[in-house]
């Protein structure tokens, strides 16, 4: 009679076994997602990019994952863009640590050398991208612009995107230091 218990007792031994192995599976999946403020009414998932860094490096999304990061289409050559670089600098300089990504999407800059010149004299330490090959900082532009139902007209536009891939606000021009920090903080 013992004998026999104990080979009932195995199977489900096994069985429940089994089954905490697939509740740890789900407990790690969704650790995945991180703890952040409630999503305003008008977040929307953030489309995906492929592009490069001047040195030719591809970076994508996904390799943001995990990261608050303010993206801003800027460019070079515009003036409000400029004024804009001591700002994300000193929040890069910051906040980084803490999990800040910038990002600066250049458009229409010129080609990656020169990009590059001018963040050494800008003194820029955040990420820059440019296109591939070809025109697809003016795909990201499209499809930022289409993920918020408002094309983007003008530059810089920067997007706040939290760490679970959400953009949870939108600017249109230049801010200072202080009012992208009081956005940012609630998701560092």
């Amino acid at each position: 009679m013992k004998h026999f218990i104990t080979i009932l007792t195995l199977p489900l031994i096994f069985c429940c076994g089994s089954v905490e192995s697939q509740d740890e599976k789900n407990s790690n999946s969704v650790n995945r997602i991180f703890p952040q403020p409630q999503l305003p009414s008008n977040a929307v998932k953030v489309p995906g990019f492929k592009l490069a860094t001047t040195t030719g490096d591809i970076v994508t999304l996904d390799d943001l994952k995990g990261k608050v990061v303010l993206l801003t289409f800027w460019g070079t050559w515009c003036g409000p863009c400029r004024a804009e670089i001591p700002e994300f600098k000193n929040l890069h300089n910051k906040y980084n640590k803490d999990g800040l990504e910038i990002v600066g999407i250049t458009l229409t800059s010129g080609p990656p050398q020169r990009i590059q010149s001018f963040a050494d004299q800008w003194k820029i330490e955040y990420l820059l991208l440019t296109d591939i090959s070809a025109n697809e900082t003016q795909i990201a532009l499209r499809d930022y612009g289409n993920a918020t139902n408002s094309p983007i007209t003008g530059i810089p536009t920067t997007f706040l995107i939290d760490r679970n891939g959400y953009i949870v606000k939108r600017y249109l021009g230049p801010r200072s230091e202080k009012i992208f920090y009081n956005d940012i903080e609630p998701y560092l």
